[in-house]
């Protein structure tokens, strides 16, 4: 190994306390998509503090912050960290357990923001003894979990504002709870899925629920809807392609007495591929239409939220480079990560990057999914994240000129 990169992965391990530290307040002080008002604070008051960074507040949405750090000429790459919680009561009894009823920090977001700053400590350390040249940007962001009225979540705001107009290149990880520490997941090309919000009302008459005979139904017309729509998958579009449609909510009626006149149904379609996408909206369409051949109607709106996550092998290539030097027995990954939707899809739209998955299991044998209650990491993989980050981002500056070769 060389000295420079067992530097890096000293600094990094020198920085544990303090990543633990940092993680656990934004753990214990969570805020919901587009609230991120203390976070994004602290977030900024803590870049302040670091030499050489220059920090911008207000990055396209109030509670977007962006750090910066450069030296001379040289490439251009940016570190996205989302820091949004979700709406979950947490179950975990630990002392660092939310405060806030019904909101938790259950998909590691908190670790990212944490590992972003250690990435940024570290970094302005090599900027300040002259080891670097180039720019990195700090991108942390809100709202990656949900999107706002005009349908958009945190990541096409800070394009909107320009952060990544001059960069060459984007990087993020992401916490993967299913995975033991020491197991980190790089896949080139598609590697998470689209993401599209269907809304959908079954319509009917309604009526008294002792005569239903008189009455057109919606919760029977739902049946066969449901039916058909969960045979989408693996029926109307081969199991060979990666399609998932499912439903989240289901409401209608207000009383036990009266057969109501609408039932609302609101669910997530996922896929890879573009002409599998398009052909999941028409077979959805279709089984809702099943409403108006049994005497009611329907509507049906999709909204497309994220887009696919595409990872580019010419990003990726620093990333395996970094974990070659400083994590040579990790267990890498070669594959997809599976059909959950990431808003950092915008951003490799935008320009070339790469997302990679760390693993995190605390090894307690309890299972600790993403979006649960009882979600946690085993903090030793902070410094690790921020050893990979801050390697990845050395060798993509001495690289000099990037230039991607397509896709």
């Amino acid at each position: 190994m060389a000295a420079k990169d067992s530097a890096v992965e000293t600094k990094a391990r020198a920085l544990a306390g303090r990543l633990i530290d940092w993680r656990r307040h934004f753990h214990q002080y969570p805020e919901l998509s587009f609230q991120e008002t203390e976070t994004s604070q602290l977030i900024a008051d803590t870049l302040r503090q670091i030499p050489g960074m220059q920090v911008e507040t207000n990055v396209g949405y109030s509670t977007a912050v962006m750090g910066q750090i450069s030296s001379g000429a040289g490439p251009v790459i940016a570190i996205r960290a989302d820091m949004d919680a979700l709406p979950i009561q947490e179950t975990n009894t630990c002392v660092y357990r939310s405060v806030h009823d019904g909101v938790m920090h259950a998909c590691g977001h908190d670790a990212h923001s944490a590992i972003g700053l250690g990435a940024a400590t570290v970094l302005s350390d090599l900027f300040q003894d002259g080891q670097l040249n180039g720019t990195v940007k700090f991108l942390f962001q809100p709202a990656e979990e949900a999107s706002d009225e005009q349908g958009s979540t945190g990541a096409p705001y800070m394009i909107e504002a320009g952060v990544l107009e001059d960069v060459d290149a984007v990087l993020a990880l992401h916490m993967s709870p299913e995975d033991p520490v020491e197991t980190v997941k790089v896949h080139d090309g598609y590697s998470m899925a689209n993401v599209d919000v269907f809304e959908a009302s079954v319509l009917a008459t309604g009526g008294h629920g002792a005569y239903p005979h008189l009455a057109a139904d919606p919760v029977w017309m739902l049946g066969p809807v449901l039916q058909t729509l969960y045979g989408i998958t693996g029926r109307r579009v081969s199991p060979l392609d990666s399609a998932v449609i499912s439903i989240g909510q289901i409401e209608g009626g207000f009383a036990s007495n009266v057969i109501p006149s609408e039932v609302s149904v609101k669910g997530t379609i996922r896929s890879y591929d573009t002409d599998v996408r398009k052909r999941m909206h028409a077979e959805l369409e279709k089984a809702f239409a099943l409403a108006g051949s049994l005497g009611g109607d329907y509507k049906l709106s999709i909204e497309p939220e994220d887009p696919v996550l595409y990872n580019y092998p010419d990003v990726n290539q620093f990333i395996r480079q970094a974990l070659n030097d400083n994590h040579p027995g990790f267990n890498v990954l070669n594959q997809p990560f599976g059909m959950g939707g990431e808003d950092f899809a915008h951003m490799t739209r935008a320009v070339p990057g790469a997302m990679f998955f760390l693993g995190c299991a605390v090894g307690d044998g309890k299972t600790r999914d993403l979006h649960t209650p009882n979600f946690d990491i085993d903090e030793n993989i902070l410094p690790i994240g921020v050893s990979i980050l801050t390697q990845t981002v050395e060798h993509f500056l001495q690289s000099g000129e990037f230039k991607h070769q397509g896709d």
